[in-house]
């Protein structure tokens, strides 16, 4: 599903100073995974969230998707694919202020580049039925808990149907008892949906709850 091979990311820091955030990463990640990415802060892994996410390429190496390698997909094909294939789940829930809980999990049919083959306000009705926030369509993300705005975001992820949920710090802003339970529905989704779960966490106990941890420290993985 996702197989990266002897990638490495390098920043220009000035005209003589090569920063590497990754160096020689060789992983995969099958269908049906529910995984993380562990790493303390600067370990790198924000920066293989985003070339796994399609948000970013790699300077070296190569990165498949389903085949498809990312580096030879000019930048529409790799748009359509990144809306298609992966939905973000984000520490900050990175809802938009002025829309409303359902208009928030709209937003990425309104970005879609191709003729949808489902009904977005019925899929999305009955997501937010699912996750016990229906009540709550109408209402604004300041207007609701942060567990109710992390079923939110998680909601906008699925709402493309894609075949990864990938999922920064998904806890990092919510207490113990409301961060278990937004683990408990992305495992739900992975065994009942059949869902790709991708967690990128520096919590061992969050990622203890994942069936495989990929650690990475000082940009390398680490077996």
């Amino acid at each position: 599903m996702i197989k990266l091979q002897n990638v490495y990311k390098e920043y220009q820091l000035d005209r003589e100073v090569i920063f590497t955030a990754l160096k020689n990463i060789n992983f995969t990640v099958n269908q049906g995974e529910f995984s993380a990415i562990m790493g303390p802060s600067g370990s790198g892994k924000s920066t293989l969230m985003h070339i796994i996410g399609l948000l970013d390429k790699p300077t070296k190496g190569k990165v498949f998707i389903n085949t498809k390698e990312i580096l030879k997909l000019n930048d529409d094909e790799l748009s359509t694919l990144r809306n298609e294939f992966v939905g973000f789940v984000f520490q900050q829930f990175n809802l938009i202020p002025k829309l409303t809980v359902e208009e928030n999990i709209l937003l990425p049919t309104i970005y879609a580049r191709k003729n949808l083959s489902f009904d977005p306000a019925k899929k999305a009705r009955e997501i937010m039925k699912k996750f016990g926030i229906d009540n709550k369509a109408n209402s604004y993300p300041n207007k609701i808990s942060g567990g109710q705005q992390q079923r939110v975001a998680i909601a906008r992820a699925l709402i493309m149907s894609p075949k990864l949920i990938l999922a920064d710090e998904p806890t990092g802003n919510l207490d113990t008892k409301t961060g278990d339970q937004i683990i408990d529905l992305l495992e739900d989704l992975n065994q009942n949906e059949k869902l790709t779960v991708l967690i990128v966490t520096h919590e061992t106990n969050i990622a203890k709850k994942t069936k495989r941890i990929i650690k990475i420290k000082d940009g390398e993985i680490q077996t």
